[in-house]
């Protein structure tokens, strides 16, 4: 391997004869201390103490007596300032913590840049007034509530400066710039005796870079860049952005000084260049990149680095390196708010956040069921209580689930007592019942000994004890839904780290954990614009032409800041594996980036340049429909369906696809019950019949008057709601979805029975059969055995003399539906389906009445302007026995063929 950075650097110290022991080593930050530590040892005889190795934080805190505090310390005490700031209708906690995170690193960056901030403050509260400008004279009281935030954020940041100061306390950027006031005070003064060595340093705030020159100036320090020559003498390359800044203005520099570039990037290279589908496939590409590179032993696993950019893809990247990898170190953390744990009290938190006077809402506590920390918890000695109870709130549609609900699950009570607690809970039962519950986790892991899981679980119990002393401190996180914003901050801040070995084995880091690194052969992932660089994000309040002005960072240097950090990282580098998601959505960054883009129109590199497209092996051979042979057992199934008879809908299942005919109707498999958040179509049309049959039933073999009519009118609403009640157990229908549903349903039975007064006053009609059932046993040619067919008819009714067959749909229909013109089709068109239903309800009813003449029709409850949709052949609405007798034969060879042994159900594509 060629010299590293961190070598380069010794190797001068050494040629300069500064000896180590005596020096202050200052970093970026203190992951590369390691290796330094590394390098130093490998140039000793002897043993030594180790030098100081600190980083720039460190360094400048020692500056002055304030400590930087946390960030939730740092919103709790602004939020007390902005709340003693005098502003009218000021926000509570819970909508503050979502934009008070944005000003406090906008304070952040104002004090680290060393700018006035009455000056910029004031200009930003011009800039909200004129933006918010109005003809009128008067301001909208809404407007002047806005605006007030503004005028007094120059007062919020004074106070808050001083509230820190007087607790000795900080942010980053406020101890930068009270450590550049000491400065200014003691100019003549060193800041230590000993060599103060400066080690790769880029995008230095203002702060830093004067307290830097300051002990540059002082003659007692050294500074050293890590930048190719290659992108410093390139006046446009962002690469080198920040440091020409420097060598072209700081005095240093102007003085005869100069910065020591390396020349590395131009030796030779071997750059591959993969775009991959999607962000799990990149994962998958990675983890077989490893194991060929592992196989052929080419290249040292042991200098090698996986740099994520999107470190979100940890976890699936872990599942995907080989287990052919001895050695995996990950020097990075993975957030708590990653985790399922997480998930877990989250999905805890918003079942008690939806709770109602009803009960918990059904979809947060099927949320809270599926998750696996509430299946663990339910074992075998709770009686699995979370699979039970999912499956009978399905099957009961449940949409609220109350206490009574739960005391079937004795054997959980205790457990139930503490998910489900009575009532709305305060933030401080929330945390005491996590509590509890990490504690009941824990003795499980530790029965099973699950080392991972039980540091999951210690990382949430210091965290839930954490929110614990908060709130002891405050007192305006009085409610549940204040908590959850202060959770997730603390949970997205906190991470678990991974112990491992940083100097032995296959390194798995962040872009920010490679500074100052270097490896043989480095695999860079997720190489998208809006990933790597980040691209135009702005979390905050101050608009870029003024941060432009002020010298405050735009999202140029930001970019800068990635580009610089990319092109170090393969500067040395022998071998570079860069992969780029090819199909991103908007989740998941944009195109491939501006910096493969740059790789690959470098006429330099272009030589030692792949680029490839890894497209998955997709077959676009069509699936082949599934052919079953009917065996002993498959006719067994027959025929035992066959004497419970075949209804028109499972015929009709045939004639749509013989496999679902096979999985619905003889395998009795049906769809996953769901909860009806939204009524089912099914259960929409179950409503209204079962509503028409009672309406009508005390009227059977009666002629129909208008006084019948308009007595049942007035039944309506009693008579939908009670049927809601049976069909739909649990549901409200006083508001929300389900009242504009019962509305539906009640203007359909109100223009019927409208539309049947119009009849009236023109025909007769007498209701003859209401919701009867008819089933008679056929015994059909070639079949060995007898058949039954069932059906029930929704009304039977005299219409001026003449039969009437109804079948009531809610669903659309056309009168091609009802149409035959080809008797061949009947039996292998699904489309024909109403018109084979009708025909069977009209052969079951002249089976049993022996009636020759009848007319079969539905009617559609959104087409009831259009009357009945009667069945036709060659436009005869009239259903005679030969009809009767042409409609038995193809019944007959659509029976034969379903009975026939020899025939294979073949699927039919839908």
């Amino acid at each position: 391997m060629q010299q590293t950075f961190l070598e380069y650097v010794l190797d001068d110290l050494q040629n300069k004869q500064l000896n180590f022991i005596n020096c202050t080593f200052v970093l970026p930050s203190k992951r590369s201390g390691t290796f330094l530590k590394k390098h130093i040892s490998n140039r000793l005889e002897k043993n030594i103490f180790s030098p100081e190795i600190i980083s720039i934080q460190e360094f400048i805190g020692g500056l002055c007596d304030l400590k930087q505090t946390s960030n939730i310390d740092l919103l709790l005490l602004l939020f007390e300032v902005y709340k003693s700031s005098n502003i009218e209708d000021s926000d509570d906690f819970s909508a503050f913590i979502n934009w008070g995170q944005t000003l406090l690193q906008d304070f952040n960056e104002i004090d680290g840049y060393l700018i006035p901030a009455s000056d910029i403050l004031n200009y930003l509260s011009a800039i909200k007034e004129i933006n918010h400008w109005s003809t009128s004279k008067d301001k909208s009281e809404l407007i002047e509530n806005y605006l007030q935030l503004w005028k007094n954020l120059e007062t919020i940041y004074n106070t808050f400066y001083t509230a820190l100061l007087e607790q000795k306390k900080g942010y980053q950027g406020l101890i930068q710039r009270e450590a550049v006031k000491a400065l200014k005070n003691e100019s003549n003064r060193k800041i230590r005796s000993n060599p103060i060595i400066f080690i790769g340093f880029n995008a230095l705030n203002a702060a830093e870079s004067t307290i830097i020159q300051h002990c540059l100036a002082q003659e007692n320090a050294h500074i050293y860049w890590d930048i190719d020559a290659y992108f410093l003498n390139d006046n446009i390359h962002d690469a080198g952005l920040f440091i020409r800044n420097y060598q072209n203005n700081w005095p240093y520099y102007k003085h005869g000084q100069k910065i020591d570039s390396q020349n590395n990037f131009l030796k030779p290279k071997n750059i591959n260049i993969t775009g991959v589908p999607k962000n799990i496939s990149q994962t998958k590409y990675v983890g077989q990149l490893l194991k060929k590179l592992g196989e052929t032993k080419e290249i040292d696993l042991t200098k090698t680095a996986l740099v994520l950019a999107d470190e979100t893809l940890l976890n699936p990247m872990l599942n995907a390196v080989p287990s052919s990898i001895p050695e995996v170190n990950i020097t990075m953390g993975m957030p708590l708010d990653k985790t399922v744990l997480y998930s877990f009290f989250i999905s805890y938190l918003e079942l008690h956040l939806n709770v109602s006077d009803q009960g918990w809402f059904f979809k947060r506590v099927l949320e809270l069921l599926s998750n696996p920390y509430t299946l663990t918890l339910s074992g075998e000695d709770q009686g699995n209580f979370a699979q039970k109870l999912s499956k009978d709130i399905k099957e009961g549609n449940l949409l609220y689930i109350n206490k009574e609900a739960l005391l079937k699950y004795p054997k959980a009570e205790d457990l139930l007592t503490l998910i489900f607690h009575s009532g709305k809970i305060s933030p401080i039962d929330w945390i005491n019942n996590c509590l509890g519950l990490i504690e009941r986790l824990k003795n499980i892991y530790q029965n099973e000994k699950n080392a991972l899981e039980l540091e999951y679980l210690y990382r949430f119990y210091t965290l839930f004890n954490q929110l614990g002393q908060y709130l002891d401190q405050v007192d305006f996180v009085g409610e549940l839904r204040s908590i959850k914003n202060l959770f997730k901050q603390l949970a997205n801040m906190e991470s678990l780290d991974f112990i491992g070995q940083p100097l032995t084995g296959f390194q798995i880091m962040g872009m920010l954990e490679s500074r100052n690194l270097d490896f043989d052969t480095v695999i860079i992932t997720s190489v998208n614009e809006g990933i790597l660089p980040s691209g135009k994000s702005n979390n905050s309040f101050i608009p870029f032409d003024v941060k432009r002005d002020y010298g405050l960072p735009t999202y140029k240097e930001k970019d800068a800041i990635y580009v610089y950090h990319f092109y170090r990282l393969i500067q040395r580098a022998k071998n570079i594996y860069i992969t780029y998601n090819t199909e991103p959505d908007v989740l998941e960054g944009g195109e491939k980036s501006r910096l493969i883009s740059q790789l690959l129109t470098d006429k330099n590199l272009i030589p030692h340049i792949a680029h490839t497209i890894a497209t998955p092996k997709i077959s676009i051979e069509a699936k082949p429909l599934i052919q079953m042979e009917k065996d002993s057992r498959f006719m067994d199934d027959l025929m035992a369906f066959t004497e419970k008879g075949f209804s028109p809908t499972s015929l009709t299942n045939y004639i749509r696809n013989p496999i679902d005919f096979y999985t619905r109707n003889i395998l009795k498999i049906n769809d996953l019950d769901e909860v009806e958040e939204n009524i089912a179509a099914n259960t929409f049309g179950t409503i209204i019949h079962d509503s028409l049959e009672q309406l009508y039933k005390p009227l059977i073999n009666q002629f129909l008057t208008e006084e019948h009519i308009k007595s049942l009118i007035e039944k309506v609403p009693e008579v939908v709601q009670h049927h809601f009640t049976q069909n739909l157990s649990g549901v409200d229908i006083s508001k929300g979805k389900f009242l504009l549903v019962y509305n539906v349903i009640l203007k359909y039975l109100h223009n019927f029975l409208d539309d049947e007064l119009r009849q009236l006053k023109r025909h007769e009609i007498k209701i003859l059969a209401l919701e009867e059932r008819y089933e008679e046993i056929i015994t059909v040619p070639g079949v060995d055995f007898p058949i039954t067919l069932k059906g029930t008819l929704d009304r039977v009714d005299q219409f001026d003399g003449t039969v009437r067959i109804i079948d009531y749909k809610t669903g659309k229909v056309e009168p091609k539906n009802v149409k035959v013109t080809d008797w061949n089709v009947l039996i292998t068109d699904y489309d024909k389906s109403k018109a084979f239903q009708l025909l069977c309800y009209a052969y079951l009813f002249s089976k049993k009445h022996n009636i020759g003449e009848v007319q079969a029709g539905i009617i559609s409850f959104k087409h009831l302007g259009k009357g009945l949709f009667p069945f036709s052949e060659e436009k005869n609405t009239r259903i005679h026995s030969d009809t009767l007798a042409t409609f038995e034969k193809y019944l007959f060879l659509l029976i034969q063929e379903i009975c026939n042994p020899t025939i294979p159900l073949i699927e039919k594509a839908v």
